[in-house]
């Protein structure tokens, strides 16, 4: 193949790519579920196998999609609370966070800095409006997730030996594996998130009580969800409660140690016990990471984001699995073992 068709395939490459971009973007209210729900049964699709062995397929069933549930309403009920306390909390303390934000702007002027100009409450309010709306929006989609979850279980079996016979030889047993270990990173990678988002809520809120902080159990929650973000959801968990706690305490001490505390937890536990845990099998560049969550944040909003990172590793596997696109899974991704 001589530089010119390079060339030609290269931009075909990149115009399918924007293509298809925008169509998931516009698709939104269909794929963005169906993305979804195969997350869901990828990492849930074992505990139905493991419980057939030990009772029959219907009842496994009705376990699987029981545990399932326990889930979505845990998670649904986790992201209410969270918002519903947040937004309660604003609405009552409205003018104080208006008059926060009027001294912060005079602050700025009286040290001479470049200030955020009139309007910096206003323009905070817009911003989080559309971030609030998503988020309410994620709780209805997650019955027709629930839905497609509970209809897709029983047809993973039947899929996988129909995907067998439909291919031959070697592009079955490529396509088979990347499809298993794409399940196997999945698993791994939300069994360990969950992991530590719950060791994260649970030392966020007890240092917010332990310092007094009203809400403590909420920033708990908040932060435990949002450490399903990789990255930007660590450093965007500890503002809120500092936030309240300018509102609460007088002075700036208690509210710096607050943020140290919140920060001293935050590294501790992305940058050292969460690599840990997790080990090489989702490693990914920093880079591609925020590239990652920019993308899928752009084009699926805070669901996008929760769900780049599986997402880009299992574009990865696919793209390790065959030999003329394995450079660009080793260039996209670090050194696995």
């Amino acid at each position: 193949m001589n530089g010119d068709s390079r060339a030609i395939l290269g931009l075909l490459a990149l115009i399918a790519t924007v293509v298809t971009a925008a169509a998931l973007r516009a698709s939104y209210a269909v794929t963005m579920p169906i993305a979804v729900a195969a997350i869901v049964i990828a990492a849930i699709w074992p505990v139905k196998a493991r419980l057939e062995a030990i009772v029959p397929t219907w009842l496994a069933y009705l376990g699987t999609v029981g545990t399932l549930l326990l889930v979505f309403v845990g998670f649904s009920a986790g992201i209410w609370f969270a918002s519903a306390a947040a937004l309660r909390t604003f609405l009552e303390q409205e003018d104080r966070f208006r008059a926060m934000f009027d001294q912060l702007t005079a602050w700025l002027e009286a040290l001479d800095l470049p200030e955020p100009g009139a309007g910096l409450f206003e323009r905070l309010v817009q911003f989080l409006q559309p971030i609030l709306a998503d988020t309410y929006s994620v709780l209805a989609y997650l019955g027709f997730i629930a839905v497609l979850v509970m209809l897709g279980l029983p047809a993973v079996t039947p899929f996988r030996r129909r995907l067998g016979d439909a291919l031959e030889g070697t592009q079955r047993r490529e396509l088979v594996d990347a499809v298993d270990e794409i399940s196997l990173r999945i698993r791994q990678y939300l069994g360990v998130t969950t992991l530590m988002s719950l060791v994260t809520g649970a030392a966020v809120a007890l240092w917010c009580f332990l310092f007094g902080l009203d809400l403590a159990l909420s920033w708990g929650v908040l932060n435990f969800l949002l450490n399903y973000i990789p990255v930007v959801g660590n450093v965007i968990g500890i503002f809120p409660p500092v936030l309240y706690a300018i509102l609460q305490f007088e002075g700036w001490q208690r509210p710096t140690l607050l943020f140290l505390g919140l920060a001293a937890i935050q590294v501790a536990i992305s940058n050292f016990l969460y690599p840990m845990m997790q080990g090489r099998s989702m490693a990914l560049p920093p880079v591609v990471i925020v590239v990652a969550l920019t993308f899928w944040g752009w084009v699926w909003g805070i669901v996008g984001a929760l769900i780049a990172i599986p997402l880009t590793v299992a574009a990865i596997i696919a793209l390790d699995h065959f030999e003329s696109t394995r450079w660009l899974a080793t260039l996209l991704s670090e050194k696995r073992r």
